[in-house]
Order: C-alpha cells, then sequence, then structure tokens
C-alpha cells in the first residue's frame, strides 16, 4: 500500500453541503493532499438501500419492470429500497438486521410477496469516487404471495423468473448494477 493511500496522510479542511434535494444531498469536502496542494472532492449523499433477491418456492426470482426516468428507460430489475427507521428498521446501515427488514418491506410492498426468512449477503459502499451510499444485498425466501402496497409513485409489474434464468434476464439490455451484483452474489453462495 502506497505512503500516500491511507487516510493519516489526507486532512479534511472544511465540508460544504451545497444542496438538499429531499432525496440526495450534495456538496464537497476540501482536503489537503499528501504533497500539500489542496482539492475540492465533489459528492451526493444518499440514504442506504437495500436490492433483494426474492426466491419463491418453485425456484424462481421475483422481478419486476419500472420505468426509470433518470436512465430514461425501463428497467426489468430486482425490487429495491431504501433502508429507512420506520417499521422496526435499526437506524444503524451498516447492522444486518437493517437491511434485512427493509427487504421485507420493500419486497411485501412492490409485489405483495411476504418473505419469511430474509438473509444479508453483503454490503458495500456504491460508487466511491462521487456518492456516499451503502446498498445490502439480501436474499429473501420463504415467499407467501399477497397483495402489494405500493408507495403512489411506484408503477411497475411483477414478474418471477426460473432462478436457472435469472442471471441471463438481468443481462439483456437495458440492466443495472444492483440487479446484476445482486444475482451473481446470490449464485457465488449457492442461492441460484
Amino acid at each position: 500500500m502506497s505512503e500516500h493511500s491511507t487516510a493519516e496522510h489526507w486532512t479534511l479542511l472544511d465540508s460544504v453541503t451545497e444542496y438538499e434535494t429531499g432525496w440526495y444531498d450534495g456538496g464537497y469536502d476540501r482536503y489537503e493532499q499528501p504533497d500539500g496542494s489542496t482539492k475540492r472532492y465533489y459528492w451526493a449523499a444518499l440514504a442506504p438501500a437495500v436490492v433483494v433477491v426474492g426466491i419463491t418456492e418453485d425456484d424462481r426470482v421475483v422481478f419486476v419492470e419500472q420505468f426509470r426516468p433518470t436512465v430514461r428507460e425501463s428497467q426489468f430489475e430486482l425490487v429495491a429500497g431504501i433502508v429507512d427507521e420506520h417499521d422496526g428498521e435499526p437506524a444503524d446501515p451498516v447492522d444486518p438486521a437493517a437491511y434485512e427488514a427493509a427487504a421485507k418491506r420493500e419486497l411485501a410492498e412492490e409485489t405483495g410477496y411476504v418473505a419469511e426468512t430474509a438473509e444479508l449477503l453483503q454490503s458495500y459502499a456504491v460508487a466511491t469516487g462521487v456518492l456516499r451510499h451503502r446498498r445490502g444485498i439480501v436474499v429473501a425466501t420463504g415467499l407467501t404471495a399477497g397483495e402489494p402496497d405500493r408507495d403512489d409513485n411506484e408503477f411497475l409489474s411483477v414478474d418471477p423468473v426460473p432462478a436457472d434464468d435469472a442471471l441471463a434476464v438481468a443481462r439483456e439490455p437495458p440492466t443495472n448494477d444492483a440487479t446484476i451484483e445482486g444475482l451473481l452474489l446470490a449464485a457465488a453462495d449457492g442461492y441460484l
């Protein structure tokens, strides 16, 4: 490891939040770098999120299809959502229980499937060059079908896919990082 790569060689001079959107905050941190120069490092801070690999009793992975205005495309993707403190989700986003509780809630709200179990496979920082954002990948099993309770901005359809086909389906454009990462981790851990 380079002597300049460790945090002890970087000095935070100030941190400025330039805007708050209600969805995320944006700003910059100004650092003194290891060579004595200073630079602004811009960031956007988002709440932690969960991606759910829901697996039905007949070995199908629960996908949803929805239009994503940000990228102007319909995405065929895994259920995902924000980790928050309501419904008993712990406030600590690093705590596996926070991701697991959010996964159960999001899966039920978006698809109607109620999960008996949820297991955090991995949590990690996302796009570390620009984001302050953590993501957790959770596998949900023991699903019972029910009625969704979607937010007023969730317009989506639910389409379970055979587990053997899930990764191939996810790789068909347009696609996204969270869905592919979730399926790869679930496959690596023996769920698919």
